[in-house]
């Protein structure tokens, strides 16, 4: 069996600068005011080595920001690496980011014959194909339609279609499945099963483990840029959950350290953990169980009401996919109290996925007393078994996810000593 991709001491650093340039106002208004640009280097990957044979499937696991994204990106040469040698034999297929590679004045029929060119291959064999690829994004009425009037989701259809169709001898998948509905993703796992069957390579970042597990033989675990394992999948699997288990994240020093925190002050979180029913702390949940939020903050000027807001972000695009926004049944709030209380979300309608959280406390008009954000790791929703069983219906979960909670109150606050 033959090497499909060696990677030796790959690293990539990106120069993080002070100043903005790059426009010409810009440029003009640093040269008037004296100001001058400084830098500092940031390593997104850091001496990362690994081979993969022909035919292995390889997951690709780690926290937002540990550089998954990154190296896929080198391997699908769409950026060079600061350091280091990459080896790769055989035609690359990517989907890495919703419309990469797409057009969005042509249509998709256009597109496909464009994507098909890009990647190497004859217009005989695209038209071969074409009616295949179709057949399976499932837009077959709005084929020729321009593809800047389709959904994020209809991006991701044809864009898979087509890079799964076109018989790369390696693809590259990123997490941007998790824009399609939930049986469509079903759908494009059983295709890369297939793909994988026949002897051909597959790259998979995920935050299903559920499906990084059934898919892939082989894996490595990224943090920070660093490669922390490689190896086997139930390893390497291994290793990524032992390291966020270990992780306390509701120490009132923690909070206090919070980089991403404002508000005015008036009320300031002094404990935040997460918890299964079974009161255990957890980091991921497979659908359908519930997540305890218990909180607990100190008010430090008198309040007369206050409201608590868990936001729960897209592991994509980070923008607020659901804000469980509740009044809390506390009044005349006094100073040095400390008051605590437990949000419940039920997690019947999430689909799997990662969801980073920030929690808020402020009053009616949108005022913050108090925000902190990625202090604790985000919520991973994976599933155990078929989908279907579920009770999943892809044209009523089509967003991401239908949110339900519920508040559950402590009887007394308690007075700091």
């Amino acid at each position: 069996m033959e090497i499909a991709i060696k990677a030796e001491n790959i690293g990539k650093c990106y120069q993080i600068g002070t100043k903005q340039t790059g426009s010409l106002s810009q440029t003009a208004f640093n040269l008037l005011s004296g100001g001058k640009q400084t830098t500092e280097d940031f390593w997104a990957l850091s001496n990362v080595s690994f081979e993969l044979m022909q035919g292995d499937v390889l997951g690709v696991v780690g926290r937002n920001g540990a550089g998954k994204s990154t190296l896929l990106k080198i391997l699908s040469r769409i950026t060079h690496p600061s350091t280091g040698r990459l080896e790769i034999q055989g035609k690359i297929s990517s989907l890495l980011e919703v419309g990469t590679g797409f057009h969005p004045e042509l249509t998709g029929r256009e597109n496909v014959f464009l994507n098909g060119t890009i990647l190497g291959m004859a217009r005989s064999e695209i038209t071969k194909k074409f009616d295949e690829i179709v057949q399976f994004s499932g837009i077959e009425k709005f084929i020729d339609t321009p593809v800047k009037r389709f959904s994020s989701g209809m991006y991701v259809r044809l864009a898979f279609a087509v890079a799964a169709h076109l018989e790369p001898e390696i693809m590259v998948i990123d997490e941007v499945l998790a824009v399609g509905d939930v049986a469509f993703q079903k759908k494009c796992l059983g295709k890369m099963h297939q793909i994988a069957g026949v002897g051909r390579t597959v790259l998979f970042v995920s935050h299903n483990m559920q499906a990084v597990r059934s898919l892939c033989n082989k894996g490595i675990y990224l943090q920070n840029g660093v490669l922390q394992q490689q190896g086997d999948i139930e390893t390497v699997l291994e290793a990524y959950d032992s390291s966020v288990r270990n992780t306390s994240f509701d120490e009132t020093t923690e909070l206090q350290n919070a980089q991403n925190r404002r508000g005015l002050g008036f009320v300031r979180f002094s404990k935040i953990s997460m918890e299964n029913d079974a009161k255990k702390p957890i980091y991921t949940v497979e659908i359908g169980e519930n997540i305890r939020f218990m909180v607990e903050f100190k008010v430090y000027q008198a309040t007369q009401e206050l409201f608590c807001s868990i936001a729960l972000r897209s592991g994509l695009s980070r923008e607020i996919v659901t804000s469980l926004r509740h009044k809390l049944p506390f009044e005349n709030l006094k100073p040095d109290e400390t008051y605590r209380f437990e949000c419940i979300l039920s997690t019947e309608n999430i689909r799997p996925g990662e969801y980073p959280i920030y929690f808020w406390l402020g009053d009616a008009h949108n005022t913050a007393y108090d925000v902190v954000d990625d202090i604790m790791p985000p919520v991973i929703v994976t599933t155990q078994g078929d989908l279907n069983q579920l009770g999943y219906d892809a044209s009523t979960h089509s967003g991401y996810f239908s949110a339900v909670s519920q508040l559950k109150i402590s009887e007394n606050p308690e007075k700091n000593a």
